[in-house]
């Protein structure tokens, strides 16, 4: 699996993104615009925030999914054991701590402006026979979409107590278009090739993880593949270390036509009920 590594500057961006996405459903941007050590502060507001009693005040709402949603909620689809994390689903309109600076929701209006040029780059760089399969452009799916979801995770230290069958991300495939992951704290991100063989994903400090989600995958009916990939647990020393990451979840309104049977509304009902969320 050669997942692209591809500098924002280059004159041939587009063209080596995209073309990563559809061969491996990963690609990488290194000497992109966001700020990463605004990157690097939320990250450390954020850690303290889930050490400390405070984050139960935010517990999250099944309607609206929005809020903090404890450690050993969330399974992969098809998975019994829970994944060893807790996090935080952060929307415009939804609940935020205020016991935390405004930093989040700056990056959080940065990453969406990023993610709609790449998705930008996906649709002027996609034959002309899939791009017709699209109900509406892409980056018009999600323009000022109340869906696109900032997910703020913690994985704590690992415990005595858990089980090896447990990992911090069982390996799953995304439910969106795209999933825009700046480079986490420590490494740990893998991809899955056609062959079953696992890779590690490139996570330089400063790097942009990008990977296809499902309803891409759906809307160009296979063209860009949604591939399964997991967070591997740590070894040696590492495993008394937290790691946080904080992807952004690129989805259409729910209206947005996917398939014959699908609105992004629906699918996405669909796919939180598996994975237990709602």
């Amino acid at each position: 699996m050669n997942i692209q590594v591809v500098d924002f500057h280059s004159p041939k961006v587009s063209v080596e993104f995209t073309r990563s996405l559809r061969e491996t459903g990963f690609a990488v941007i290194k000497n992109h615009p966001i700020n990463m050590s605004m990157v690097n502060d939320i990250y450390r507001e954020w850690e303290n925030f889930f050490k400390s009693d405070i984050k139960h005040n935010y517990t999250f709402n099944k309607d609206t999914q929005d809020g903090y949603f404890p450690f050993g909620i969330e399974h992969a689809k098809d998975y019994k054991q829970k994944d060893l994390k807790e996090f935080f689903h952060l929307y415009p309109w939804g609940q935020f701590p205020k016991e935390l600076s405004l930093t989040t929701r700056e990056l959080y209006q940065d990453l969406c402006l990023l993610a709609e040029t790449f998705l930008t780059w996906v649709e002027n760089n996609t034959p002309r026979k899939v791009r017709q399969m699209f109900s509406i452009p892409l980056e018009e799916m999600v323009d000022n979409s109340p869906r696109n979801l900032l997910r703020i995770i913690h994985y704590p230290p690992l415990r005595d107590t858990d089980s090896p069958k447990e990992v911090r991300a069982a390996a799953h495939e995304d439910i969106n278009l795209l999933t825009i992951l700046c480079s986490s704290t420590t490494p740990g991100l893998q991809a899955q090739d056609i062959k079953g063989k696992w890779h590690n994903v490139p996570c330089d400090p400063g790097m942009i993880a990008v990977n296809t989600g499902d309803m891409l995958q759906l809307v160009s009916k296979g063209y860009f593949p949604s591939t399964s990939h997991r967070v591997v647990n740590p070894e040696g020393n590492m495993e008394k270390t937290s790691r946080m990451a904080m992807p952004l979840f690129l989805h259409p309104h729910d209206e947005v036509k996917l398939s014959n049977t699908h609105t992004a509304g629906s699918y996405l009902k669909e796919r939180l009920e598996e994975i237990g969320l709602i």
